[in-house]
């Protein structure tokens, strides 16, 4: 495997991308296929050491492709780091600083109307874009996946699915073909996969690329894979405990699904000018097996553990295989990433950078800049407020709850977060420095939006 070490004031990666004389907005733009995991522990994938794990086809990619060492989602729960990636800026500076729910009481987030989508972005390169699963970003116009700029979308347009199977809500079925209300058979993990397939192959013969978000519920709760797959993983690994032999069904069964999804691509003939993306949202649940190792923290703290996603980049004859990247990167670094991709501008304001001229050793070190977390959330835990971490270089400064105090620690030290240090140290005054003035330009951004009549979307 070819490591590349990325030391403070360097930013690299080793590409073959100007050895080969290849500028990609100078050429054919490529397709490109966005893989988001619902959940996915960082630490429960077999490439990343879970030795109860078998996913050969996620594994592959991180073999085949560049992985990446440090990509952290924008946040460490869903909606917001959704947000994030189809804008390129901080959830909370297009109204998503929490989670999008079915319930008014419940709902933290409006995508604001002002955003400019990444498939608007796309388009101007003469992308048809497509979302395959869950969007979870509005229930009604104009914040559904047609109305902010995709041509093309098959999937579910809300939080988590009650049961896999019959893919409602709360009673209430989100089931889209566009926007027409649908009833599909089968397990959602099957449905996406399969849907995705079908869409590779009816763009293999037209000329204009393809942008796919392909957006699993898996391995969200609730854990439920389908029978057999639980079958194979108990015979395999004895003595494991039932909860963890759902979790480890439900991520091996997504992972087959991508594993048709990429020989899909291969068989059309459009595996070599298609960049693919494999990421997750957040990460894992650890009360329903999920592993984030070596890493503390899970799903909802701002611990690394919740906030560290595996992510890797895979383009044959353009990536490096076995390319190791060391650099810092959010999830809203990729429509900036995409649209140099693809050779057109991006919106104005983003926060977001591109990680393409950074790969090939022309960017900016993101050990230079500060990166910020933001969660709002209800309940007592939480006071229906926000909740933060923010980072620069080593030094990162967090609190889990908006009624906790916040803790400095040096992760180059304390790569665990095992031990605050003193509250005199000078680097946490600049840490609180970056954050007021991101909560004084948040606190701008209108939040709350429309939530549906739960009878009319019945």
């Amino acid at each position: 495997m070819n490591t590349i070490k990325v030391m403070r004031g360097t930013f690299f990666l080793l590409l073959t991308v100007f050895a080969l004389g290849v500028c990609p907005a100078a050429d054919k733009p490529p397709n490109i296929l966005f893989i988001m995991a619902d959940d996915l522990g960082i630490g429960d994938l077999s490439s990343h050491g879970a030795m109860d794990m078998r996913t050969p086809n996620i594994d592959d990619l991180m073999v085949s492709g560049c992985r990446f060492s440090n990509a952290y989602a924008n946040c460490p729960v869903c909606s917001p780091t959704r947000a994030a990636f189809l804008t390129g800026r901080y959830p909370d500076m297009v109204g998503v600083p929490g989670v999008i729910r079915t319930h008014r009481v419940s709902n933290w987030g409006y995508l604001s109307p002002e955003a400019v989508t990444l498939p608007q972005v796309l388009k101007k390169a003469g992308y048809h874009t497509a979302l395959i699963g869950k969007w979870h970003l509005g229930l009604v116009e104009p914040n559904t996946p047609i109305g902010r700029g995709f041509d093309h979308f098959h999937g579910f347009l809300g939080d988590m699915m009650d049961d896999y199977y019959k893919h409602r809500r709360h009673g209430v079925n989100y089931m889209r073909l566009g926007r027409k209300m649908i009833d599909p058979k089968g397990h959602a993990t099957d449905l996406f996969s399969d849907w995705a397939v079908d869409y590779i192959k009816q763009r293999s013969d037209q000329a204009s690329p393809f942008f796919l978000f392909l957006a699993y519920n898996a391995p969200h709760t609730p854990i439920q894979p389908p029978e057999q797959w639980l079958g194979k993983v108990k015979a395999r690994e004895k003595g494991i405990n039932e909860k963890r032999a759902r979790l480890v069904a439900l991520i091996e069964h997504m992972d087959e699904g991508i594993g048709r999804v990429l020989a899909a691509l291969k068989a059309s003939g459009q595996q070599d000018n298609t960049l693919v993306v494999f990421t997750s949202d957040n990460g894992g649940q650890a009360n329903v097996g999920a592993r984030n190792a070596p890493w503390r923290g899970e799903k909802q703290e701002m611990w690394e553990g919740g906030l560290r996603v595996p992510t890797c980049v895979h383009w044959p004859g353009k990536i490096e295989p076995g390319a190791r990247f060391e650099g810092d990167s959010m999830t809203m670094d990729w429509l900036p990433t995409f649209a140099e991709v693809a050779g057109v501008n991006c919106p104005e304001g983003i926060e977001g950078q591109s990680l393409w001229s950074a790969m090939n050793g022309r960017g900016s070190d993101p050990g230079e800049r500060a990166l910020i977390w933001v969660r709002r959330e209800g309940g007592s835990k939480y006071g229906g407020q926000d909740y933060y971490a923010v980072r620069r270089g080593p030094w990162k400064l967090l609190q889990n709850t908006s009624l906790e105090p916040f803790e400095l620690y040096n992760l180059e030290n304390d790569p665990q977060e095992s031990t605050p240090l003193a509250k005199s140290v000078k680097e946490r005054r600049e840490l609180e420095s970056l954050l007021r003035e991101h909560v004084r330009r948040a606190g701008f951004i209108p939040w709350q939006g429309r939530v549906p009549d739960q009878e009319r979307v019945k």
